[in-house]
């Protein structure tokens, strides 16, 4: 049984990134982790690991005992799962990270019936508009809004995303409407200086847009308050604007332009392999929570000629 323990404490290690963040997740020191990584070194009679004061990495025989451990690990989790019932219970504590507007909008809201189902489980919300290094930092998982590029992570998509150019009624009375693409040029256009250029599909293929103003912000929630304030145009999810849209407190301009159909909302994570149940249970319930068809949509397909929902594959 010890020897399997270390396999365990192996593999968390590997999946965490770290020997102190596999020793939280299991309730052991650091000195106890690193202590059961070279018992199983010294009866393997080789090195698994190779390890400095701030990371650690596999070495040739590490990667392929990783891959055969976390197998056998999987098998034995869904064996004991089928037996006591318990694939869908989580403990311990989750540390997730997303970014500051649609956590506070559309996670924040949404975690006492989670918490009131998983009574086990505690949650680390971390919001940033930021890409967190996941595996560095600790992290379990990370909800990202993003077009994605292939990685070493996996990526779970969630919710589909449109972004249109806004602006409210008392901007347009003042500045006009714009009909093309190219009368951006005369308007202001509003974005965060982190932002990057607007990356839209129109009618004649994908168009750069940079934006450009008086106003210089590192914040989106700023931008938001001021497209809203009538200081100019922006590029908005509708996550973000769906309600303005409605009530008609912003308006879409050059409808036909949107941005990439391949940006979406992820969740991201290390490993698919021995995926803990706290992970699991969480990115299902973010993706029955928004579905194929996200709530902030809802009375915007007609006003927007939204497309109808895609597939939702992982």
């Amino acid at each position: 049984m010890n020897d399997f323990a270390d396999m365990e404490i192996f593999a968390r290690v590997v999946t965490a990134g770290s020997m102190s963040a596999a020793g939280r997740e299991m309730g052991l020191s650091p000195a106890v982790v690193s202590k059961r990584l070279r018992r199983l070194e010294d009866r393997l009679g080789t090195r698994l690991l190779q390890r400095t004061t701030r990371q650690i990495a596999l070495t040739e025989a590490g990667q392929g005992y990783f891959e055969r451990v976390t197998a056998i690990l999987t098998q034995v989790e869904e064996a004991e799962s089928f037996v006591t019932r318990r694939s869908g219970i989580a403990k311990g504590r989750l540390k997730v990270a997303a970014p500051t507007s649609f956590g506070r909008k559309h996670i924040a809201p949404h975690l006492l019936p989670f918490l009131d189902a998983n009574p086990d489980l505690s949650v680390d919300l971390e919001l940033s508009d930021n890409f967190v290094d996941i595996v560095g930092e600790g992290y379990d998982l990370a909800i990202r809004i993003a077009e994605l590029s292939d990685s070493s992570l996996v990526a779970k998509r969630l919710a589909r995303i449109h972004r249109v150019l806004c602006a409210s009624p008392a901007y347009l009375e003042r500045h006009g409407t714009p009909r093309t693409i190219a009368d951006l040029a005369g308007h202001t256009c509003l974005a965060a200086a982190n932002q990057d250029p607007w990356r839209l599909d129109g009618p004649d293929g994908p168009v750069i847009v940079r934006a450009h103003g008086r106003l210089a912000t590192n914040s989106n929630e700023v931008v938001l308050q001021a497209v809203r304030a009538g200081v100019g145009v922006a590029l908005r999810s509708t996550w973000d604007v769906g309600a303005d849209l409605r009530e008609g407190r912003l308006q879409v301009v050059l409808p036909e332009y949107r941005a990439s159909r391949h940006v979406a909302i992820y969740a991201v994570y290390p490993s698919r392999r021995f995926l803990p149940a706290k992970v699991r249970v969480f990115i299902d319930y973010l993706a029955a929570l928004y579905g194929p068809e996200p709530y902030w949509d809802e009375g915007l397909d007609k006003t927007l000629a939204l497309p109808p929902a895609a597939s939702h594959a992982p």
